[in-house]
């Protein structure tokens, strides 16, 4: 298969160049990738689901825009290339040996550029592999001068409108790059946010110690301190003032905007059992808890027994040993659901054993959330919800008691693709996208609501991103990108370059041509809104491009995955909103689920992948394609597995050999008729399956449908008779139904079944009502049933079976199942048919009928239900018609009988599509 692979690429080369024509455009689109490694083969799903659907589109007829471009802005490959220039052999290893790049190039990665160059060529290369159909003369990086101008022209717009603003925020900062960072700078920790503490100041021995909390409000609960006697902690100078704290909290605080001078060091066992004191809380003991962090918050907590599990729990164990029994906890939020001390009354419910129990966090968020949605302040403390008090007690000890505020994040660990640590650093003069803006926002909100979103309920997690979503750092100091136009010394980071470059795709190629000096704001003004009067770039050019970008946009539908709705799927949508009219803004998403290798999330850093080009060797393309889009619908998540891969290998071996051997099928059989019929079907569900993006579904309906109505077909045959002429129109249309799925094995096949050109660029397969049957279909249907429940019985029965009697239902049974089938209330369906004069004359054997027929019917398929309803069948003639057929495949002489002419016994079980079986 690896020469037709190699053929069919060659083939390929300039096939799917895609130019505005007068048929239908279909353009889609899917997140560029950052070419920093090898792709593995969660990439793979990535591009391969929306190629099936590429592939499909244009086999409907349609002008198909796929294209790709690499996303090089930023400072991911200047960390690899420094810690490489540095030794390091933790990345040295891994792109000697995971990657595979061969010394003389890594020798080379020294230069960021060299990694960029190597990488986005093995990408296309590896895409093209896969049979990717991609459009790649439009193929750009993000640091190309011609883009750079395009985004200087978008910032330029975003500025003047007021979209882009500067100030102080709090924003991820790696102190090692000196740079604030984005998720696509990090390697553990990109869903990490920023969350604002209040610190709590007490009083001791002349110095302030700071407690960071997210509950203020439960200042007037405090107890005690807890410090971990086993850490040192500093006295600080913190804005002239003298401050005791971890080590960890002052070089925090020094990043958000505080003077700290670090003095002497003080042992934990100093603080303990001294006492502090607040005028909120009056004085409280310090107490022992080796589970205080000094990495968390300032390394000092305040403890609220009454309203926080596990300061509940550590007083609890403290007191176990004889220590400290005189501290009380000191309720203050009463809740419903909840005793007077809701921690206590949690921890003893939950049957907590001590301060390791598992069950804590989930406990503490459990008691956090019930106080916060529900709880109410006692009236002695202003009696507000909590939610209102929070800020309230905030506000009021910032402006009396010398409280300040504390940024950390919500995840621990945080970490720069540059190996350093990331921390939270206030940046002056920072420039700031200003998605806080409730105009913006609303703009956003109104346009989602216009969108396709796939699987729709993404769209909750897309209403909740718009509206929590803060103004975002836009810019860095350092790292590959495009100058900020109006404040050179910034250059705009990654997720904000890459933003609306779906419109770039549509004109790429026409740019190359064109000098960058040349494309000045005024050309893009041009090209993308039709107004002014450019000079640079002559208009005969400019009208071509502008037609160019107007056929295609606005996109029809965007692929990416379920983390980027948070930040780069969102984004995008502000952005649009900003720049393009109504119009042109984006018509559809559809949002991908993780992939999984043998269980495990997929990680480059952690080495736990399979690279795409490895599995391509080892299995074949459309090995690899099958499998990832047969294993889950792209909104699921995926799980490779080498052993399930290697069964994908054989569907599409037993695909290959039997449309070869139909070649010289000939002649007619009278079931025949059904495998046409059948065949209508799965062209229909699989076309439906693939307009709602349920790829997998469209694969089990355009393989393993066909498959399954192809094995019931060759049981079917007269004994010793080989496939009729059917099977030549089938796999026509077969290798055309999963063309899209398992391109390099149809184009090769295509010429066998007498097709012309390539496959990717045949019709898609229509429905020909003309060969659909639904009697016969049924007919096939009632058989296959019977044979499924005579193998049943005889797998149940120890003797060996002499013959098989069938009985068939009678009319009045028939007219049952219509009013049963018919009845919208199937609880009140016996009093229904009671109503029929007929029935009611057969009394008890009709209510005993009445309620089998509803257990089968709810049992059967609706749309089979619907078929029998409409239609009965014949079964005595489709039964006797196959008699034959049942004597030879098992073995014995078959009698069918009508149920109602019959004494046996067990003939009266006859139901309609169910005859009563008996075997002696």
């Amino acid at each position: 298969m690896q020469g037709n692979e190699r053929e069919c690429i060659a083939r390929w080369e300039h096939a799917f160049e895609a130019d505005p024509a007068e048929k239908e455009k279909y353009y889609l689109t899917v997140a560029y990738p950052y070419p920093s490694g090898a792709m593995h083969v969660g990439h793979g799903r990535t591009y391969i689901v929306p190629d099936v659907l590429a592939r499909y589109q244009r086999m409907r007829g349609k002008e198909v825009l796929f294209p790709m471009a690499f996303h090089v802005t930023g400072t991911p490959v200047i960390g690899i290339s420094k810690r490489i220039a540095n030794g390091d052999t933790t990345t040295i290893g891994l792109y000697r040996d995971l990657y595979r790049v061969p010394q003389d190039i890594l020798d080379r990665f020294i230069d960021p550029m060299e990694i960029v160059r190597h990488f986005s060529e093995e990408y296309r290369r590896v895409m093209q592999k896969c049979g990717l159909s991609i459009d790649w003369r439009r193929r750009f990086i993000t640091v190309d001068p011609q883009y750079s101008k395009f985004i200087e022209w978008q910032y330029k717009h975003l500025h003047e409108e007021e979209h882009v603003v500067r100030g102080a925020h709090p924003v991820k900062y790696c102190p090692q790059c000196e740079n604030p960072v984005g998720d696509h700078d990090l390697l553990e920790g990109e869903k990490a946010e920023i969350i604002k503490f209040t610190l709590v100041v007490f009083s001791w021995d002349g110095a302030r110690i700071p407690c960071a909390t997210l509950r203020p409000e439960t200042v007037y609960g405090v107890t005690n301190l807890w410090v971990n006697p086993d850490v040192t902690y500093v006295r600080v100078t913190l804005d002239g003032e003298e401050w005791i704290l971890s080590r960890e909290a002052a070089a925090k605080l020094a990043l958000q905007d505080h003077d700290v001078r670090v003095g002497e060091e003080i042992p934990g066992t100093a603080l303990v059992d001294g006492t502090v004191s607040h005028p909120l809380s009056g004085d409280v003991p310090v107490l022992p808890a080796t589970f205080v962090d000094p990495d968390m918050g300032t390394g000092i907590v305040m403890s609220v027994p009454a309203h926080a599990p596990f300061d509940y729990i550590a007083l609890r164990d403290l007191q176990q040993q004889g220590k400290y029994t005189s501290i009380r906890p000191i309720p203050l939020i009463s809740v419903e659901g909840y005793g007077e001390v809701p921690a206590k009354d949690a921890v003893e419910r939950a049957g907590i054993r001590d301060q390791n129990d598992p069950g804590m966090e989930a406990l503490t968020q459990e008691v956090y959330s019930a106080e916060f949605s529900r709880g109410k302040v006692f009236e002695k403390y202003g009696g507000k919800p909590v939610r209102e008090a929070r800020d309230d007690v905030a506000a009021v000890m910032m402006e009396r008691y010398g409280s300040i505020p504390m940024f950390e994040f919500d995840n621990r660990q945080v970490t720069c693709r540059c190996g350093g640590r990331v921390f939270v650093k206030i940046l002056h003069d920072q420039w700031f996208l200003e998605y806080s803006d409730p105009c913006w926002k609303e703009q956003v909100k109104t346009q989602l609501e216009r969108m396709a979103l796939v699987p729709p309920e993404v769209r909750t997690e897309f209403d909740r991103t718009v509206d929590w979503l803060k103004d975002w750092a836009c810019t860095r100091r350092v790292g590959l990108g495009t100058k900020l136009p109006w404040d050179p010394t910034w250059i705009i980071e990654p997720l904000s370059d890459s933003t609306i470059y779906m419109a770039y795709y549509t004109i790429a190629h026409h740019l190359k041509a064109i000098p960058p000096e040349n494309l000045t704001p005024e050309v893009f003004e041009y090209i993308f809104k039709g107004e002014g009067d450019p000079t640079t770039v002559d208009r005969e050019t400019l009208d071509t491009i502008r037609s160019e970008f107007l056929y295609w946009y606005p996109y029809d539908y965007r692929f990416s995955a379920k983390d980027l709705i948070s930040n780069h799927l969102t984004f995008q949508l502000f952005h649009h909103r900003a720049i393009f009219p109504q119009e042109l803004q984006p018509q559809g998403m559809v949002v991908f689920g993780m992939g999984l290798l043998n269980g495990a999330k997929m990680s480059s850093s952690k080495g736990n992948v399979f690279l795409l080009e490895d599995a391509v060797e080892e299995f074949g393309a459309d090995t690899v394609r099958m499998f990832l889009v047969g294993s889950a619908e792209p909104w699921q998540d995926f799980d490779w597995r080498n052993e399930l891969v290697s069964s994908t290998r054989k569907q599409i071996e037993r695909f290959w050999n039997t449309v070869t051997e139909a070649k010289g099928a000939t002649g007619a059989h009278d079931i025949d008729a059904w495998l046409a019929s059948r065949l209508q079907r799965r062209i229909e569900n699989a076309t439906a399956a693939l307009e709602g993006f349920q790829t997998r579904q469209a694969l089990q309906e355009a393989f393993f449908g066909v498959e399954a109505d192809l094995k019931w077909y060759r049981r079917r045959l007269p004994e010793g008779a080989g496939a009729g002429a059917v099977m030549q129109d089938l796999c026509r249309t077969w290798v055309r139904l999963l063309a899209p799925f398992v391109p390099f094995t149809c184009e090769a096949l295509w010429k066998d079944v007498g097709g012309e050109g390539m496959v990717s660029f045949a019709p898609w397969p229509e429905v020909d009502e003309a060969r659909v049957s639904p009697g016969i279909e049924l007919a096939e249907e009632l058989l296959a049933r019977t044979v499924e429940d005579i193998e049943s019985i005889m797998k149940l029965i120890p003797m060996e079976p002499a013959s098989v009697s069938l009985f068939v239902a009678p009319a009045w049974k028939h007219e049952a199942f219509r009013i049963i089938a018919a009845s919208a209330d199937k609880t009140r369906v016996v009093r229904e048919i009671m109503q029929n004069e007929e029935m009611r004359k057969r009394g008890r054997e009709a209510t005993d009928a009445a309620k089998q027929i509803t257990k089968l019917v709810l049992k059967l398929p609706p749309d089979l239900v619907k078929q029998l309803e409409a239609s009965p069948l014949d079964e005595q003639t489709v039964l006797e018609g196959a008699r034959e057929f049942l004597e030879h495949e098992f073995g014995v002489p078959v009698k069918v009988q009508s149920a109602e002419a019959s004494t046996h016994p067990k003939a009266s079980g006859a139901l309609p599509f169910k005859p009563a079986i008996v075997i002696e």
